[in-house]
């Protein structure tokens, strides 16, 4: 079925962009593909940087088109429609995401002013001017998290731009944690229109302590870090390990880079049977532990970050997400590479003891596979070549255990 790729990745969608721009009331110029996210036979949707003249003048915009193989969504109906042929699309300019509506207020410093001014959060009201904002992700229809940094006071806050049907459940899974004394982000207010607002945890990424001297953390602290989850985690709505969606992940890579499908065909079918016997787990698991989420200080973990995800399974899957995200770790000079292998040289034997080794090593192929979605999603440079390493390491994960 046709899912829009091909349209969307396509000089085809320059006149569908034009007047989707013209209907704004702008002059389309320059653009190109920025993001894209395409998932097999059902839908795309893609972003595009684009120069764009209004009546006041030129500006860089964000535009986003989302296609789909049947019918429009609900939510496509919140952004402008417009026919391609036979196709309907739904088009939008940035912040003005259909399933993100708390988005357009995150994004400007002046709303974010009168927000937090009328939350009374901080010590004294700010102005815009008095606001740093960075938006640190921004996923396409899905979610986004923004920066706010009080200049005077240097008071951090972090703000999850969530979809409507996903807030409740996240709000609650933070408040569930906290609760039971596990340093994940304080909730420092929440909107109507779906913005969560946490405060800044103390430390710093373990993405980013990884190359600092010495050792960020250890192996068992991390370990231990996943054991102290409370047993009410395991009596949430359980979440499917990346492995049970290995062939899908397999499926958008092949899309992208037809060359690596024979490849990923092979650790699919060798993931899916290792793990074939596997029961599902009752352990409580964070759903995506990287060194993104992990804030460390003085050599230990100090708070856990994106928490949306916990749920029931196995023990396995958080510690196979973290040597997934370290061993595809992009852009290293090589004594950064010299320091992940040193870790994980060390990490792994202890991870080892912890659960089963074959099991670890399948499911980090697993989420390796998941990962190789990104180069392409995000247009990276040199995409199909970070793409086909990543597959490779995904192979020869397979190949130490098989």
């Amino acid at each position: 079925m046709d899912d829009g790729s091909r349209l969307l990745t396509s000089p085809r969608v320059g006149p569908l962009l034009t007047t989707a721009v013209e209907h704004a009331g702008g002059v389309l110029g320059e653009w190109k593909l920025d993001h894209v996210d395409t998932n097999p036979e059902q839908s795309t949707t893609a972003t595009y940087m684009a120069e764009v003249t209004w009546p006041w003048g030129q500006r860089s915009e964000l535009l986003g088109v989302s296609a789909r193989s049947g019918a429009l969504s609900p939510t496509d109906r919140g952004a402008e429609i417009f026919a391609d042929g036979t196709r309907e699309v739904a088009v939008w300019l940035y912040p003005n995401d259909p399933d993100l509506p708390g988005l357009p207020r995150a994004a400007f410093a002046d709303q974010l002013a009168e927000m937090f001014n009328a939350e009374g959060v901080l010590s004294h009201p700010v102005t815009a001017e008095e606001l740093a904002v960075t938006m640190i992700g921004y996923r396409p229809r899905r979610r986004a998290v923004v920066e706010v940094v009080v200049r005077d006071s240097g008071e951090t806050f972090f703000i999850k731009v969530l979809r409507a049907r996903l807030f409740d459940d996240v709000l609650s899974k933070h408040r569930l944690l906290l609760d039971a004394g596990v340093p994940a982000p304080n909730v420092a207010f929440v909107t109507p229109d779906h913005l969560m607002v946490t405060r800044k945890l103390p430390g710093q990424s373990l993405a980013k302590a990884l190359f600092d001297p010495g050792d960020p953390c250890t192996a068992e602290q991390l370990v231990a870090a996943l054991d102290a989850m409370p047993e009410a985690v395991t009596q949430l709505e359980r979440r499917p390990p990346w492995s049970d969606a290995v062939a899908h992940y397999a499926a958008m890579v092949t899309h992208a880079v037809p060359e690596l499908g024979a490849k990923l065909q092979w650790a699919v079918e060798n993931i899916t049977a290792g793990l074939a016997g596997v029961p599902l787990g009752i352990e409580a698991t964070h759903g995506d532990f990287h060194e993104g989420q992990i804030r460390v200080a003085g050599g230990g973990i100090v708070g856990v970050l994106d928490v949306d995800t916990i749920g029931p399974g196995r023990r396995a899957d958080d510690l196979a997400c973290l040597m997934a995200h370290l061993s595809t770790i992009q852009r290293m000079n090589p004594t950064q590479e010299s320091k992940v292998r040193d870790l994980l040289a060390r990490w792994v034997p202890v991870f080892d003891q912890r659960v089963d080794p074959v099991e670890l090593r399948l499911r980090t192929a697993a989420v390796v596979i998941s990962l190789a979605t990104g180069p392409y999603r995000g247009q990276e440079p040199q995409w199909r070549d970070t793409t086909a390493v990543m597959v490779d390491s995904a192979v020869a994960l397979v190949r130490q255990v098989i």
